[in-house]
C-alpha cells in the first residue's frame, strides 16, 4: 500500500517534478495554495505566475463580468484565461518539455459581514503530455470549519490534494478523489460536485462520480441531470419548490412515472417545482456493495425519460427535508405510495434519533411540506386502501390524523389497473424473458432495457 504523503511532500513532488509549470488564480481565500509551493522551497520550477483579483472591477476587467463571483461560471472563465495565456506566451520556449497546467478557485469564507458556512469553486486544467490537449477537474467545496483562518488553511490542503491528484493518479479517478481528504476530515470539508473532462478521463462517467463522492462520505447529496452533467444542489434548488420521488427504480415502472405526474399536477405553487428521482445508498446495495453497472443502468433509463436523479446518503424523510431547507424555504412534496407511509410510522426507523417519531415528524414537516400518496391494494382482500382508510399503529393514530386533517397528506388518483404492479415482479419477468413486462413500464424504458439488456434481460 502507497503511503499517504503530506501535504508538504505533495507541494515538493510537484516542485521538484521538471514537466509540471503553471499559474494559479486564487480569489477569496488568500493565495492559500500557491503559498504551500512557495513554502516547501523549489517554487521557481514550478510556478509561472500567481494572481489574486480580489477586486470586482479588476476581476470582470480579467475574466469578463459576472453575476455572481462565487460560481461555476467565474471559475471556467478563470481557468479559460489564465490557461490560454499561459500557453501562448510560454508554449514556444518551453512545450516541447513541459505539462502546462492552472490552477484556480474562487471562495467565499467567513467574515465579519458573513458568518455561513464558506464554500467555493475549485479547479486544475493541465496536460496530461507536453502539447496535449487540456483536461481538467473542478470541484464544488462547503467549508466547515468555525474559523476564518481554519477555512483558508482547508482550501490550501484541499488544493494541494486535488493537483496532486491530477498529476499523479488521473489512471484512477476514484483515488483522486480519496486522496482529496488527505489532511482534512468530513468536519471540515463537504465536497458535494466533482466534475472530470478532457483526454485524460475520455473513459469516466462523472454519475459514478458523484455516486463515489456519497459512497466515500464527501457528501451526503449529489444531483446529474438526464444528460449525466453533474450539478451542484444549490444551483438547482436555491429557493425552487421541490417535488420528490424516492425509489429504487430498478427499473421504473408505470406506476411509479403516474405516482409522479399524478402529484405533479397536485403541486400547488406559483412555480413549476424541480422534480427529483431520488436514490439512496441502501436502494443501491446488493447485500454489502453497489454494482455500478446496476447503477448506471438505473441512471441510463431514468434519463431516457428526461429525469434528474440525486443520490443520497438520508435513509430518514426527516434528514432529507433538513438538507433541502439549508436550500429553499419553499414546498416540498413528495411522491409516494403507501407503503412509505407504513415506513414514516415504524418506530423502528427512529432508535437514532433523541426525540423519536415525534421529533422525526416535526422535522419532516418544518415549512410547507406535503405528502401526496397513491392507494395500494390490499393483497389479502383484494381490496383498495387509500391513506384516509390506512391504519398505523394505536398510539401513533392522533399524529396521523392530524395530519390527515391537515391535509399534509393527500390521496392521488392512480389507474387502479397499475396498482397491481410491482418492481420485483417485473424484475423477475425481465430475467425469465417475460415479455408482459414491457406493458408495466414506460416504452422508451422498455426500448432501452432490451437494448442493452439491462436488469439481466436476456
Amino acid at each position: 500500500m502507497t503511503p499517504t504523503l503530506s501535504t508538504h511532500d505533495k507541494a515538493l513532488q510537484i516542485n521538484l517534478d521538471p514537466a509540471k509549470y503553471g499559474a494559479f488564480a486564487e480569489i477569496g481565500a488568500g493565495q492559500e495554495v500557491a503559498r504551500w509551493f512557495f513554502r516547501v522551497g523549489g517554487a521557481a520550477g514550478t510556478v509561472a505566475k500567481t494572481i489574486s483579483a480580489y477586486d470586482m472591477a479588476v476581476s470582470d476587467a480579467i475574466y469578463g463580468p459576472a453575476d455572481r463571483y462565487v460560481s461555476r461560471q467565474r471559475l471556467q472563465a478563470m481557468l479559460t484565461y489564465e490557461y490560454d495565456l499561459l500557453v501562448e506566451r510560454l508554449d514556444r520556449a518551453r512545450g516541447e518539455r513541459t505539462e502546462f497546467f492552472v490552477f484556480a478557485n474562487t471562495m467565499a469564507t467567513r467574515s465579519f459581514s458573513r458568518r455561513d458556512d464558506g464554500h467555493g469553486w475549485m479547479g486544475v486544467r493541465f496536460q496530461a503530455a507536453p502539447r496535449a490537449p487540456a483536461s481538467e477537474i473542478i470541484l464544488h467545496v462547503r467549508m466547515l470549519d468555525p474559523e476564518t483562518t481554519r477555512e483558508q488553511e482547508a482550501i490550501g490542503i484541499l488544493g494541494v490534494n486535488l493537483l496532486a491528484g491530477a498529476f499523479y493518479r488521473r489512471d484512477n479517478p476514484a483515488a483522486i478523489i480519496a486522496a482529496l481528504r488527505d489532511g482534512l476530515t468530513r468536519e471540515r470539508i463537504e465536497i458535494d460536485l466533482i466534475q472530470f473532462s478532457g483526454p485524460a478521463f475520455a473513459g469516466v462517467d462523472n454519475r459514478l462520480m458523484s455516486l463515489q463522492l456519497v459512497e466515500q462520505q464527501f457528501t451526503d447529496a449529489t444531483i446529474f441531470n438526464a444528460a449525466g452533467e453533474v450539478i451542484q444542489p444549490a444551483e438547482l434548488l436555491y429557493k425552487k419548490p421541490i417535488l420528490i420521488e424516492r425509489g429504487s427504480f430498478r427499473p421504473i415502472t408505470n406506476l411509479t412515472l403516474a405516482i409522479l405526474e399524478n402529484a405533479r399536477a397536485r403541486f400547488a405553487c406559483a412555480e413549476p417545482p424541480v422534480v427529483l428521482l431520488e436514490m439512496t445508498l441502501r436502494q443501491l446495495q446488493t447485500g454489502d456493495r453497489i454494482d455500478h453497472g446496476d447503477f448506471l443502468a438505473r441512471a441510463d433509463t431514468l434519463g431516457a425519460l428526461g429525469h434528474t436523479v440525486m443520490i443520497s446518503n438520508y435513509l430518514r424523510y426527516h434528514r432529507l427535508v433538513s438538507f433541502l431547507r439549508r436550500l429553499t424555504a419553499q414546498p416540498i412534496g413528495f411522491a409516494m405510495g403507501l407503503r412509505n407511509i407504513r415506513d414514516l410510522f415504524d418506530d423502528r426507523y427512529y432508535t437514532d434519533t433523541p426525540g423519536g417519531i415525534l421529533q422525526a415528524l416535526g422535522q419532516l414537516f418544518q415549512g410547507d411540506v406535503k405528502l401526496y400518496v397513491c392507494p395500494a391494494i390490499d393483497p389479502a382482500q383484494g381490496l383498495i386502501i387509500n391513506p384516509e382508510s390506512h391504519t398505523v399503529p394505536s398510539h401513533v393514530h392522533h399524529l396521523y390524523a392530524h395530519l390527515l386533517e391537515n391535509h399534509f397528506v393527500e390521496t392521488i388518483p392512480v389507474d387502479p389497473d397499475l396498482l397491481a404492479i410491482y418492481s420485483r415482479d417485473v424484475i423477475q419477468q425481465i430475467q425469465a424473458g417475460d415479455p408482459r413486462w414491457q406493458r408495466a413500464v414506460p416504452a422508451p424504458v422498455a426500448a432501452l432495457i432490451q437494448q442493452r439488456h439491462y436488469f439481466g434481460c436476456p
